[in-house]
């Protein structure tokens, strides 16, 4: 006969966490569901392979007892907490409940995530956090801001150890922001997210600017202009979507390998290759045909799509294995770098040595972008960014020049004189100080000016430079790149040089860290 007093207290748990489960109610629920937003139980769900998810800390309750607080029931305080698998990939998940008091964040909701935050750590496994919250939770005052600076504690100790992403699934603001900024990439959902410090009120009463939530920080703004975000959602199963597909080509932790996949043995390049990338310099062309072709067909996964489009960057595999890819746009502002490009570049390529994926670079640049609000801006220091990303990174680097490869941009762009491990170079490629018309103008500026028919001396003068210098011949005699290689070689000159250089090990000084140029 089953004990009647245990019968008792095993239906009492289960009626509390069949409560608990409701979340902040059905008609708030109702209210997430009409604005187009999955609950936060909904969007574990659509996230981990199904019935992975372990929930820990669901009974914990707040403490505040300040503005009758105390007299408030808040389920698992606002935050679902715990561990699920993703595509058989362990993984660590909190998931803010707007339905629950707005989602705030008060002490004991920012205790279960630097719990999870510090477990993450321990089992060497990624932490996705998915933040629908309308901020700190005021009537707990100083608690609030324990939390949120434990929690961004724990984000830079985490750095460079496992992976962390961030879904904006709804609105995040103020301090809230920084923990999600200092992950390692932010996917927003369009039209229901929004990240800014202060929003539309407080703008228009400091300086007197209208501004809408969604024109100020919307996924769009930040996916397009300020680079905050990584990748846009049109809806919570996409970016469910878009984790999963990023955990794919990224390992666990800073120890472990990323899986290699399965891939076409029989995958050969095609004639049309040769064909991309026009020998004349001021013809454009987009690098991402060249991408798709030379990696294992369907796996390109750009990064930053929306963001400094002269520069891309994202995942690929090459025979089945994760590699980074860093190349310029020729079709957007000729490829030339600039501020955001050069930003956009370095943060890639950082996470891609911090995690032991191997980068391979693709060359086409004109040089640095000219001009006085990118001098303004700081375009030394933040160029300086991606020359000091390469020069740091351990991993296997392998560098293509396709075409233009001039001055400090051709040294910026993964040179044999950064660290790369092998560079080839397209019999198209140009690599020099700058272009040839510019550089036979300074050279023969007193001739051409002194000739009897100046136009005419300049072309043939800008010739001369060109067959001199403007074609990879003369790097390669100096042993600056490895090989000339036709387009169609480039997928066999990749993995050839891959599978060399997987063995890379690099000395580095002993130091605490370096002082990148932020």
């Amino acid at each position: 006969m089953p004990d009647e007093e245990l019968t008792q207290k095993i239906e009492e748990l289960r009626k509390k966490k069949e409560s608990l489960l409701v979340g902040g109610g059905k008609e708030r629920i109702e209210k997430q569901h009409k604005m187009g937003k999955l609950t936060a139980r909904e969007r574990i769900e659509a996230l981990v392979d199904e019935g992975t998810f372990e929930e820990i800390d669901m009974l914990v309750k707040h403490r505040c007892t300040y503005f009758d607080l105390d007299k408030k029931e808040f389920p698992y305080d606002g935050v679902v907490t715990g561990f699920g698998e993703i595509n058989g990939k362990k993984v660590a998940i909190f998931s803010q409940d707007f339905t629950i008091q707005g989602g705030s964040l008060g002490e004991m909701h920012a205790k279960k995530i630097m719990k999870l935050q510090d477990l993450a750590m321990k089992y060497g496994i990624p932490l996705i956090g998915i933040n629908d919250s309308g901020g700190a939770r005021i009537q707990e005052a100083v608690d609030a801001l324990y939390g949120y600076g434990g929690i961004f504690y724990r984000n830079t100790q985490a750095s460079g150890v496992i992976p962390q992403i961030t879904v904006i699934a709804g609105p995040c603001a103020g301090g809230a922001v920084y923990s999600p900024a200092i992950t390692d990439f932010v996917i927003m959902v369009d039209q229901t997210s929004q990240m800014f410090i202060t929003g539309p009120q407080v703008i228009k009463t400091v300086t007197g600017e209208n501004i809408d939530k969604e024109n100020l920080g919307g996924a769009k703004i930040h996916n397009s202009k300020s680079g905050v975000a990584h990748l846009l959602a049109k809806d919570d199963e996409e970016a469910m979507e878009l984790v999963r597909k990023l955990l794919s080509y990224i390992p666990s932790n800073n120890m472990d390998p990323v899986e290699p996949t399965d891939y076409d043995k029989s995958y050969e390049l095609p004639e049309e290759i040769n064909e991309i990338v026009s020998p004349n310099p001021k013809k454009s062309y987009d690098v991402k045909d060249l991408i798709k072709l030379v990696f294992d067909p369907g796996t390109f996964f750009e990064i930053h799509p929306h963001f400094a489009k002269n520069m891309v960057v994202g995942f690929a595999r090459l025979e089945g294995k994760s590699v980074g890819i860093i190349a310029n746009q020729p079709k957007i502002l000729a490829g030339s770098l600039d501020i955001d490009a050069s930003d956009k570049a370095a943060r890639f390529i950082r996470f891609c040595d911090s995690f032991n994926i191997p980068i391979i670079t693709f060359v086409d640049t004109p040089g640095y972008l000219p001009g006085v609000s990118q001098e303004h801006g700081g375009i030394i220091r933040h160029g300086a960014k991606l020359l000091y990303a390469y020069s740091e990174s351990t991993v296997p680097m392998i560098t293509v020049i396709l075409r233009k490869a001039y001055g400090g941009a051709y040294i910026a762009m993964a040179s044999q004189h950064l660290g790369a491990d092998f560079v080839f170079a397209y019999p198209t490629a140009e690599i020099a100080v700058m272009g040839s018309e510019g550089a036979a103008n300074i050279i023969f500026a007193k001739e051409i000016e002194n000739s009897e028919n100046p136009e005419e001396t300049r072309k043939k003068r800008v010739e001369e430079y060109k067959e001199r210098f403007a074609n990879p011949y003369e790097a390669a005699s100096r042993g600056y790149i490895e090989d000339v290689i036709e387009p169609i070689e480039t997928r066999k000159k990749l993995s050839a040089s891959l599978s060399i250089a997987y063995s890379k090990v690099k000395p580095t000084p002993s130091k605490k860290h370096g002082n990148i140029p932020l």
